[in-house]
């Protein structure tokens, strides 16, 4: 759904400033420019979007009143969007959605309900009501912050035996085996008390993750035992230049392309931390902190191309592009930007 030419990706937005929903836009990699920027779909509060495989369906985060939820569309040729219905209960919409591999089933975390639930797909690209909730509980040293289960995250392993689903509040990671649509427990793991875990990522081979702890601003390296289901603690490294003394908090992380690097957002700090991975250990090195051109990363992505990363400055409603090294995993500015009101994550079609 995307030409030889160029990229066409989503951006979810807050719509309590200027934004009118989920917002499309177009990505030329030859000539390194953001074009057709203009409204996709009018909905309240998609901060978060999640595509299927084939680019037929996209599934957003969304609110209607006091009621929030999972929303599900229908992409259409022209990449508009079709709304196919909306799955809402009374309270706070979830901060994150991601689908498993045969686009079948729906993941969210709802950082406000401390929850993880289960959404099972259609044929039709429909949503059905929520199969299967856990609830988190308890809570963390940080009293503004972690006063109680603050669910972040929810997604499969790489090797799909396992939903991960990480907690900000808790401090923890859980991994829940999936038996006939229905979360069970297999274990949990604690991180560093008042860290504040938010996103997690795996290396293209499986064998390591990585945690963005949002509130101690550092990357957590794990080992990952697929047969076991455990992850283990290896490294924790800052996302922070030496001295920095401001207010700061994790964004998001991503992997490049080519799984030689990743990257993680510093709102406040304003920019992205650039590690390099080693291939053999998974530990990682701070290569440099490069900024966002704007205020409050919450999220990035890297193009299909691997050869941009496109940051979502929420609070300077402008998305900033920047050219990414191959060989290096560098940031350098392509001098090139648009404004998008109050933008949040940003997802290109698949290639």
């Amino acid at each position: 759904m995307s030409n030889e030419t160029t990229f066409v990706a989503y951006v979810g937005t807050y719509t309590n400033g200027e934004s009118k929903g989920i917002y499309r836009l177009s990505l030329n990699p030859k000539e390194a420019t953001i074009q057709n920027l203009q409204v996709a779909a009018e909905i309240e509060g998609p901060t978060y979007l999640t595509l299927s495989s084939t680019n037929s369906h996209l599934y957003a985060v969304g609110k209607e009143g006091e009621q929030g939820g999972v929303v599900a569309y229908s992409i259409n040729e022209d990449h508009s969007l079709t709304e196919l219905n909306r799955q809402l209960s009374v309270g706070s919409s979830p901060c994150h959605v991601q689908l498993n591999e045969k686009d079948d089933l729906l993941f969210s975390a709802n950082y406000h309900k401390g929850q993880a639930d289960v959404y099972p797909i259609l044929s039709d690209g429909s949503l059905q009501p929520s199969y299967s909730t856990v609830t988190h509980e308890g809570h963390g040293p940080n009293e503004a912050r972690q006063e109680k289960a603050h669910a972040h995250f929810a997604g499969l392993t790489p090797d799909g035996k396992y939903v991960t689903v990480v907690d900000l509040g808790t401090d923890t990671i859980a991994l829940y085996k999936l038996r006939n649509q229905t979360l069970e427990l297999h274990k949990e793991m604690s991180v560093k008390p008042g860290s504040g875990p938010r996103h997690i990522r795996f290396s293209n081979d499986g064998k390591f993750a990585y945690v963005n702890a949002e509130l101690s601003s550092e990357l957590i390296v794990f080992s990952y035992d697929s047969e076991q289901g455990l992850l283990e603690e290896i490294q924790t490294v800052s996302t922070l230049p030496e001295g920095f003394t401001g207010e700061n908090t994790g964004g998001a992380i991503h992997l490049s392309k080519n799984g030689r690097f990743i990257y993680a957002s510093n709102r406040g700090h304003d920019s992205i931390a650039h590690f390099t991975i080693d291939e053999h250990t998974g530990k990682v090195k701070r290569n440099a902190i490069t900024s966002t051109g704007g205020e409050h990363p919450r999220d990035f992505t890297i193009d299909p191309s691997g050869r941009y990363l496109l940051a979502a400055n929420r609070d300077t409603s402008n998305i900033v592009l920047f050219n990414i090294n191959d060989q290096t995993g560098s940031l350098t500015s392509a001098n090139v930007q648009v404004k998008a009101p109050n933008p949040v994550c940003v997802k290109f079609l698949h290639q």
